[in-house]
């Protein structure tokens, strides 16, 4: 006698409770990932919006007639060409550096044997503990004295220091077996061709998910490079929309157009790395 329970429904059949919970679990999700495209579709709906339906107090999700005027006042209102050629500079050396500077320290840190490794370890998560803005000042005063106030590099290089970057990286390598990196000494590969042949290879799904982590936490920053980039010319695009925004009268079809523009980036971004962010994902959780 079977003791499954379920429900019939015509013309379907009888359908066990597992099933139903498991519908109900993608109901769920999927109901909760709308919700969280909803506003981006109000942006790109009212980006296309002529301006009599922007200012319309009656909703219209699907415009009737779909209109680039806004997307043309933003290029002209102000240098967002510029602005993301500073943008993609500052975030993609940021992602270079943090994942050559925190790969080569995890890997330190787990395939090499010197004094004092796990005290570095320890301080470098430590500094999880400190707030970025405690650092603003010290290091404006820093980024000054140096000479390189209103220059990417004053973004770039404080941005460089990603402990998230050594504590992702030490979880992976902790996982690649070291018979691999005891059987590569025996062929006589030194420490760096073993880095950069055989380890750097095996970890590119976490190469990919701090990559775009990086990316995406540089690209955003808007405090820092609102405090050190002082020329209009040298501004991210998160800066320069908003100052956009606030020199102007208030056009929210304009607005939503350099929102897009700025957003638009990241997404094609995420849709090149995605497979291996799934990748790294499920690494992660069939290992340890």
């Amino acid at each position: 006698m079977s003791n499954s329970t379920g429900y019939t429904v015509p013309g379907v059949g009888r359908i066990d409770e597992e099933t139903i919970r498991t519908a109900g679990v993608y109901v769920a999700l999927y109901g909760t990932a709308a919700l969280f495209l909803v506003p981006y579709a109000w942006m790109l709906s009212t980006s296309l919006k002529p301006e009599e339906l922007v200012f319309s107090t009656i909703p219209h999700w699907i415009p009737q007639e779909v209109s680039f005027q806004w997307y043309a006042e933003a290029v002209a209102a102000a240098p967002l060409l510029q602005w993301l050629f500073n943008t993609t500079l500052i975030a993609g050396a940021t992602t270079v550096i943090v994942v050559i500077v925190d790969s080569m320290i995890a890997y330190s840190l787990t395939k090499l044997d010197w004094p004092g490794r796990r005290v570095v370890f320890a301080l470098i998560m430590g500094s999880f503990m400190i707030p970025i803005y405690v650092n603003m000042v010290p290091l404006y005063t820093l980024i000054t004295d140096i000479g390189l106030l209103n220059s990417p590099l004053a973004v770039i290089l404080p941005f460089s220091s990603f402990p998230l970057g050594v504590f992702l990286f030490v979880q992976f390598f902790g996982d690649v077996p070291d018979e691999i990196i005891e059987a590569a000494r025996l062929d006589g590969f030194s420490s760096l061709q073993i880095y950069t042949r055989i380890v750097l290879p095996l970890m590119k799904p976490a190469i990919a998910s701090l990559s775009l982590f990086t990316f995406v936490y540089t690209w955003n920053q808007f405090l820092w490079p609102l405090i050190v980039l002082q020329d209009t010319a040298k501004f991210t695009l998160p800066v320069g929309v908003v100052t956009v925004a606030t020199a102007r009268t208030f056009q929210p079809g304009m607005k939503m157009a350099a929102t897009f523009l700025a957003a638009l980036p990241l997404f094609v971004v995420y849709l090149i790395l995605q497979e291996q962010i799934v990748k790294a994902v499920q690494m992660q959780g069939t290992t340890g």
